[in-house]
């Protein structure tokens, strides 16, 4: 797939991961339909993508919501006339073990919101914007490309039952829907990013930063945009379907 003038649509678009992704596809001539919940963060990104070289709209939207993102894609198709990509970026944190135990007993346990708020957005939401695209992508005759981020947490990390569970789900949906949707022209893939250097670790002190990087095999973080240069090559390589690129630094839980 050309980038040059496709349509991309990035949820979580307006920071973070999402964020980069857009102002790297930007550059190569993408536009992107931003989607997030927080309207200054959106209008920031937007206007950086157009600095970088592409058009960007946003869309304010709560993935967990089923007539929310319904509306979102119905808007995008009538923006843009054509939906080319998703990249599905929108992720919480409630980390916490399930069971906290001092002096032989349970003192503290995972609360089911903790839980569910995780899984909603990060599993839910992916289920939701996946079936959308790919059911505007059918309808308008566009081929096209969903990419699920999912996490090296996927594989299991103390401390991150929800996190890891949505994020291995997020991992299963790929081969599911690189099989079902191949007929219609289009592709799945996911992203599996590692330490990823973010706003929260550029305001770590320096020895926590050397003892999260320790164990790396490459003894450094990712940046965004390697992210997106993964991203990127998806969207370019017109055999690649159902599979995960781990972006990690050979890290491995």
């Amino acid at each position: 797939m050309k980038l040059q003038d496709s349509v991309i649509a990035i949820t979580g678009g307006g920071q973070g991961l999402g964020r980069a992704m857009a102002e790297y596809l930007a550059a190569k001539g993408a536009r992107l339909a931003l989607i997030d919940l927080i309207p200054e963060k959106l209008d920031e990104a937007a206007e950086a993508c157009k600095q970088a070289g592409g058009d960007a709209r946003t869309y304010e939207c709560n993935v967990t919501r089923e007539s929310d993102v319904e509306a979102t894609f119905e808007a995008i198709m009538k923006d843009f006339g054509q939906l080319n990509g998703l990249i599905n970026n929108a992720g919480i944190l409630r980390d916490g073990l399930i069971v906290k135990v001092k002096d032989g007993k349970v003192e503290k346990r995972m609360e089911l919101s903790q839980w569910q708020s995780v899984i909603d957005v990060n599993l839910t939401g992916v289920f939701l914007c996946g079936r959308e695209a790919s059911t505007q992508m059918i309808n308008n005759g566009d081929q096209g490309v969903i990419i699920n981020v999912a996490s090296l947490s996927r594989a299991g990390n103390m401390g991150q039952s929800n996190y890891s569970a949505s994020k291995a789900g997020v991992s299963a949906l790929v081969p599911v829907w690189a099989k079902e949707l191949a007929r219609y022209g289009i592709r799945c893939m996911g992203i599996a990013p590692g330490m990823i250097e973010t706003e929260m670790t550029d305001s770590m002190k320096p020895e926590a930063l050397e003892r999260m990087t320790a164990g790396i095999p490459l003894k450094r973080m990712g940046k965004p945009e390697e992210i997106a240069s993964a991203a990127a090559f998806i969207f370019e390589n017109d055999y690649l379907s159902g599979r995960m690129i781990e972006v990690d630094g050979a890290l491995r839980l």
